[in-house]
Parts: C-alpha cells; structure tokens; sequence
C-alpha cells in the first residue's frame, strides 16, 4: 500500500469519526492536529446529490455547503513575532473534495513521505506553491477540489471567514478539511458552523431515503393494525393472554415508525436533531425491539399455548429482557442521538458487543425452549398445536438464516467501502433490520390471529408439560429421584389394586 493511499484513508477516516449527525456543523473552539507537515481540523462529511433548480425554499433543488460565522484563533506567541503593518501573515485553507478526488490532495513522494502542503523541494519539482496545500486539479472539473484561502491580518489573533456558499453541482461523497501549513499556526482554534444541504433539504443524502420509508413502513404497519385488531374485536371473548402481547407489539411498531418519520422530517426541515425527540424515537424502538424478542422467547417457551405462566422462568426472562433493554438504548443512543464523534469506533465496539451477545444467546434459548415444546407436543401428539410450532420454527429458522446471511453482507459492504463511496445505498443497511422484524411479526400474527378457535391453543389443564416438571426440579432442586420412584411405585400399586378382582375372576374359572 503507497503512502499517498495511506494519507486519504486517514484524512476520510479522520472526517467521519468527526463528522456530526446533523446537516448543520457545529465547531467550538476546535482544535488543529498535526498531521504530517500540516495542520488539520476535519469540518465534515456527507453525500451530497447534484443541484437541480436555484429556487429559495427548503426543498428547492439546490446542494451546496454555506460557511457561517467562521472565526480562527491563532496563538498569542504566534501574533507577537508578526507586524501589525503586515498583510496576509498566517494562511488557512478551506478545502473541499469528492471521495473520488482524495489523491488530488497532497503531492508526490518525497524523501519517502506524501506531503500535504507544498515545501521548497516539492516547489521546485511540482511547481506548487510553498506553504499552501498541495492541489491536483480533477479530471473531470479543473475547479475542483475546491480551496478557499483565509489570512490573518498583521499580529491580530483572530480572522474571520466569509459567509460563502459552494454549490454543489456533482453528486458525490463530499469531504471538508481546515488546513494551516504554516508551522507557527500551531495550537489554532476555529469556532463557527458550516451547513451541508441537498436538494430535497438537509438531510444527509445516506439517510434522505429513509424519510420516504419509514413512510411505507408507517402503511404497512396501519395495514396490519387494521386487520389485526378487527379480527382481535370480533373475537374479544376468545382472546388469549399471548394475543394481548402481540396487540402490544404491533401498536409500539406502529408508534416507532411515526416517530421516525417525524424525527427525519423535522432534521429534513432545519438542519437539527433534537437530543430529545431523538432520544424518545430510540427509546421506543428499544422498548420495541425488547418486547418483540420476549414475545418470540415466551411463545417458543409454550407460553399460554402449553403452559399457563413461565413459572420459576419468570425473573430469568424479565432480567433478560432489562439487561437486553439497557444495551440496545446505550447502542441506538450511541448511533442516533448527538453527534457521531462523541464516541470513538473502538468504544463503540463496546457497545455493540453486549447486543450481539444477547441477541446470539436469545436465539439459543429460544431455538433449545423450541425444541422442547416441539418435542413435548409430538409425544401428546397434538397434532393442531403441533403444526403451528412447526410453522413457527421454520419461519423462525428462516429468519434467521437470513439475519446470518446479511450480516455477512453487512460487513462485506463496509469493509469493501472504506471511502463511504456507495452512500446512496447505505440505508439499505438500516432498513433491513426494520423490514425483517416486521415479516416475523406478520408471520406470529398469522399464526395466532385472533378467530372463534383461538381457545384450542390455549393451555389447558389435562395437558401439561413434562419438561415443566424438568424445569421445576431444576430450579428448585428439592426433588429427588426417591420422590419420584415414590410415585411410580403409587401408580403401580394403583393399577395392581385396580386388577386384583380381574386376577380373582380368573383364578376362579380355572377352578
């Protein structure tokens, strides 16, 4: 791997572990970090699509990026050794690339090094200018990347930028960087905001498609409100405990999807995302996303179907399901709520980690409470609650066959896309997940749809469960093998008792 590959990787990478959730960026008294022979603030990335008209509303067609109230400090030691009679005393530059065009930053190997800003040996073999950023003009547009100079004026301490506004008229990864060559610029700070706009508002052009699916998805589950719920009116007196869940599953998707479209509307609108609509939109989703995997837990467990409660199983599953509850919040608040930068890759990992493991050990117990319900049915031979496990398992194991495969798939997409290059598909990604929680939750409403048969899953008391007995033992572990020999010798004594006047009638015909 070449050097010059290995500056656009950290320069792209440096960007989006600072880039902000929000199409309106924010600095505060920001830092340069040295990098190479350069200082380096990154100042954003998002996908911007091409300019379609010059109206002035929201949805106007145009993309651009604006610079407002931008204002550099430099240091007072750096102040001090210039004259307040001089000119142009400390430069900065705004430079703005494509993904497509990270190798047009910088100049060639010198000395074993790729250099960002222009130094006297590159000067004399490139023709560059000495002391700003090295700029290969792109192939397709001789104007881009874009730079745009901002100088400090004799010995003051700050200078300020130009409300400017670039156009965007390219559809593209865009990267923005603050960068200072001059050594005594070092310890500069910058304040200000840069707004980032597509052409149908501010969202980032990665998650503007979502906006419109969380519509379908807002339909899909109004659809399913309406047919469940007639049905679940029309069979009120024969709705089982297990119903009411699914009811409760249903209604919270249905709430999740609103919130989200909302929460993509009003950052669409203005360039913001609140903290505290974001947090109540994930918040839900987590409730959500709990509920639907105890559901998924009760119901291979037997729940209401071959057993009337979860017994000693009880707090196990409500502990899971906190536990579970508490890292998905942590994880979504981590990915939606804030700014992106606020927690590093590798401590995200952190996060990520205890939601993959619970998730992984919620399919294990709920594939090994599956088995034993299955298997308990079959020797009962019950054969109406039989097939709806039977249906249930398969579409269960298809989903997650189908889990297992796009996570692959997932982390092909990112580990192939280091340059975020394909984020016009990337929502892709996101929506997956929703779309797949919602077909499982069609497949159990299918399964258990409220009718005039809805009793004949109930638990009914001459059906009960051996492995409830296990289980009970297990958690107890008062029972011991004495006490059951004690009932099996009760039973024998039983059935002897009842034969004896058939052996009594026996003996006396052969007499």
């Amino acid at each position: 791997m070449d050097s010059a590959y290995l500056v656009s990787i950290f320069l792209l990478l440096s960007t989006a572990l600072t880039t902000i959730n929000a199409s309106i960026h924010v600095y505060q008294n920001q830092l340069f970090n040295e990098v190479g022979n350069a200082y380096l603030l990154p100042g954003g990335s998002e996908g911007l699509a091409a300019s379609r008209s010059s109206d002035n509303s929201v949805s106007d067609g145009r993309s651009f990026i604006r610079f407002e109230n931008i204002t550099f400090w430099r240091t007072q030691a750096a102040a001090d050794e210039q004259s307040d009679k001089e000119h142009g005393t400390g430069l900065i530059q705004a430079v703005i690339f494509e993904a497509a065009d990270r190798n047009n930053i910088g100049g060639s190997a010198y000395g074993g090094q790729r250099s960002i800003c222009c130094t006297p040996d590159l000067a004399k073999l490139e023709g560059c200018k000495q002391g700003e950023v090295i700029r290969i003009p792109s192939s397709t547009d001789s104007k881009w990347p874009m730079v745009l100079n901002i100088y400090f004026g004799g010995n003051d301490l700050s200078t300020s930028m130009d409300n400017a506004k670039v156009p965007i008229m390219k559809t593209g990864m865009y990267n923005l960087f603050f960068i200072a060559c001059d050594p005594k610029l070092k310890g500069t700070t910058m304040s200000g905001k840069t707004v980032w706009k597509n052409p149908d508002g501010y969202l980032p052009g990665r998650m503007a498609p979502l906006k419109k699916f969380y519509v379908y998805m807002m339909i899909a589950y109004l659809l399913l409100s309406a047919i469940w719920f007639s049905q679940y009116v029309r069979f009120w007196k024969d709705i089982l405990l297990l119903q009411h869940c699914i009811t409760a599953v249903i209604g919270l998707g249905l709430f999740e999807m609103i919130l989200w479209y909302f929460d993509y509307s009003n950052f669409n609108g203005t360039g913001m995302r609140p903290v505290v609509i974001t947090t109540w939109v994930v918040t839900v989703g987590a409730i959500r996303k709990t509920l639907s995997r105890l559901l998924m837990l009760s119901v291979s467990m037997g729940y209401g179907v071959v057993r009337p409660t979860l017994g000693g199983l009880t707090s196990k599953v409500l502990l899971l399901g906190a536990t579970y509850f508490l890292a998905s919040e942590l994880l979504d608040i981590t990915e939606y709520v804030g700014t992106i930068n606020d927690i590093s890759g590798r401590a995200r990992l952190f996060l990520v980690l205890p939601d993959a493991f619970l998730d992984a050990f919620l399919i294990l117990w709920i594939f090994t409470s599956l088995s034993k319900t299955l298997e308990q049915l079959q020797v009962k031979r019950i054969s109406a609650k039989l097939d709806l496990y039977r249906k249930f398992s398969n579409a269960l194991a298809v989903a997650v066959i189908a889990s297992v495969a796009w996570i692959t798939f997932e982390v092909y997409f990112k580990a192939t896309d280091p340059f975020n290059e394909r984020w016009q598909s990337a929502w892709i990604i996101t929506a997956f997940w929703d779309i797949l929680s919602f077909a499982l939750l069609c497949v159990i409403c299918y399964l258990w749809a409220p009718s005039q048969s809805s009793q004949r899953y109930a638990y009914s008391e001459d059906v009960k469960d051996e492995f409830d007995v296990e289980e009970a033992q297990s958690l107890t572990r008062g029972q011991s093998d004495g006490d059951v020999n004690l009932v099996k010798q009760e039973r024998n004594n039983g059935n002897a008792s009842v034969s004896d006047p058939e052996d009594d009638s026996e003996e006396d015909k052969r007499e």
